[in-house]
């Protein structure tokens, strides 16, 4: 992947560290001449799935700002229009590049500006305050910009971050160290373009929730809550698990321990934040971690590389990294009152996207588990899929859906045909065509809404038509709507006069699932093509037990 650095300063230092780092996603990065801002946006570029990083200084993207530090009068108006001026440039590049890193505005800590009226009227601070919110607010509208928080950079390193000696030398504003701190940053946001974010936290117990082992001591004397500085800090870390969990992370245990006792205090402690509730699934028993790390993982149809392990032991911590590479593990503090910190310092769970579905995800894998409960008891499974009283409704992909559609078709693996990432206008521009089509799919049943979980999208040829992309998310998987979405892109075919259905397979590391299901599905398989075909003279049938409607009226659809 190739990252372009933008800026009025000197970049090489951080074009070093990013070119060095070995973490994923390793990257290809190029400097434009510093300076020449400007240009470098508006130039085409090679490829457009490039990404751009801008980082400039506020009084020379500003010139009005600049009146400012110098002690005079500012015309806020020409400051805005000025302002405005970069954001447009910014949102006209956004079309050649896949995504652009804009760094908010910062000052150095030395620039005291205007002292005890810095925040007052026309006061430095106030006035960089005002553009970053202002710049903010110009960018908001695109999905493809993301502005980070430089200030935390500058704020980590301290007094420290800005060099007079570096800027005189070689025209670096700042210490190696803030460069350092952008990299992490940096990779963190591509990342979260590209899909990769965590989306399970699972994590031990004794000591870890709480202080002390509850197999000995007992639930009613656990260090948690009260008048002690260690039972605040197991209080504030369970919020700052709570909080990821309102962000759509996926709380799990595994711990040694014995279940009815460690249920026993989430349940009864009254000083305990976290419920069994909150609890997607868990393992509490003496089996090898790293084996029940791998059990829940499966239970909830994610892969390893979704799932993040916290554990106060070294020990464990070593044998998880060891036997599941794919899980990270980070360090842990041995002092319990940086927990808390330390977990919200993490990056890996940042995500490009936030929609209400995500918040809402903890409530749609509980409502699962209650899926699963009468499954076990019916004869048949095809009793348990009947039961559900599965509700289908298909969308056309509409400005309302499209943001949960481009994340499903972005980040998910298991079920997917093609495996195709896309951009917002890259989706944009593929659908214009007339011979292309696009549906998502809603799922609910007697147990609760699923939300958008499906994709389907087709490309119409003279007597064919072959679907391109055919997503469905695992939290749905295996409740017969695989069939169900086939079924409509069938009869929709079939409707138009095309005469066969096809569905190239790409194989990935991931998909094998989808692999097996269209196995499965009754198509005919060639295996040097990788392809699926249906003939259009033979009718593929609805699943039972699952009703389908449309949002409206969809050309060609019976």
């Amino acid at each position: 992947m190739k990252l372009h650095l933008i800026s009025d300063f000197n970049l090489e230092t951080l074009q070093q560290y990013l070119v060095n780092d070995s973490s994923w996603p390793k990257l290809s990065v190029t400097c434009a001449p510093f300076g020449q801002v400007f240009p470098a946006l508006l130039q085409p570029v090679a490829d457009p799935s490039d990404f751009a990083l801008v980082w400039t200084s506020p009084d020379k993207m500003v010139p009005a700002f600049a009146a400012a530090l110098d002690q005079t009068a500012v015309d806020e108006d020409r400051m805005l229009s000025e302002l405005r001026h970069f954001a447009g440039c910014l949102l006209q590049a956004k079309e050649r590049f896949r995504a652009i890193f804009v760094v908010s505005w910062t000052l150095p800590p030395h620039q005291r500006g205007n002292g005890i009226l810095s925040l007052k009227r026309q006061g430095v601070r106030k006035l960089l305050l005002k553009m970053n919110l202002t710049l903010a607010e110009e960018l908001d509208s695109s999905g493809s910009i993301y502005l980070l928080d430089g200030q935390r950079w500058v704020e980590t390193v301290g007094k420290s971050s800005y060099s007079a000696k570096m800027w005189y030398l070689a025209k670096t504003r700042f210490h190696p160290e803030v460069f350092r701190h952008a990299t992490g940053e940096v990779k963190a946001a591509i990342s979260a373009v590209l899909g990769a974010y965590r989306k399970l936290v699972i994590v031990d117990l004794d000591n870890m929730l709480w202080g002390g082992v509850v197999g000995d001591l007992g639930w009613e004397n656990l260090r948690l809550g009260g008048h002690d500085y260690h039972g605040e800090a197991f209080v504030d870390f369970q919020k700052a698990l709570k909080s990821l969990q309102n962000r759509g992370i996926l709380l799990a245990i595994a711990s040694r321990n014995e279940e009815a006792v460690a249920l026993e205090a989430l349940t009864k402690h009254p000083e305990m934040v976290l419920r069994p509730s909150d609890f997607s699934a868990w393992r509490i028993n003496w089996n090898d971690k790293a084996a029940n790390i791998a059990e829940l993982v499966a239970e909830l149809n994610l892969g390893l590389p979704s799932a993040v392990f916290l554990d106060d032991n070294p020990v464990e911590r070593a044998r998880v990294r060891e036997a599941l590479p794919e899980v990270y593990v980070p360090e842990w503090p041995e002092d319990k009152t940086l927990c808390a910190g330390t977990l919200l310092q993490l990056s890996c769970f940042d995500s490009a996207y936030s929609t209400g579905e995500d918040a809402s995800r903890h409530e749609m894998y509980a409502t699962a588990k209650k899926r699963e409960q009468p499954g076990r008891i019916l004869i048949t499974a095809e009793d348990w899929l009947r039961s559900l009283e599965t509700e289908v409704t298909v969308e056309e992909l509409n400005d309302v859906n499209r943001v949960r559609a481009l994340q499903l078709l972005n980040k998910t693996n298991q079920m997917n045909l093609s495996t195709r990432r896309l951009t917002d206008q890259e989706l944009q521009v593929w659908q214009q065509q007339n011979c292309r089509k696009l549906w998502v799919f809603r799922v609910k049943d007697k147990f609760g809404d699923s939300g958008l979980a499906g994709i389907l999208s087709l490309e119409i040829e003279s007597d064919f038509a072959r679907i391109v992309d055919f997503v469905l998310s695992c939290r749905v998987m295996g409740r017969n709507l695989e069939q169900a979405m086939v079924a409509f892109a069938t009869q929709y075919c079939s409707g138009l006069g095309s005469r066969e259905v096809r569905a190239d397979y790409l194989p990935t590391a991931k998909n094998n699932p989808c692999f097996k299901f269209w196995m499965s599905s009754g198509f005919s398989y060639d295996e040097t093509k990788k392809r699926f075909t249906w003939p259009l003279s033979q009718l593929y049938g609805f699943p039972p037990g699952i009703e389908i409607q449309f949002a409206h009226s969809l050309e060609g659809s019976t």
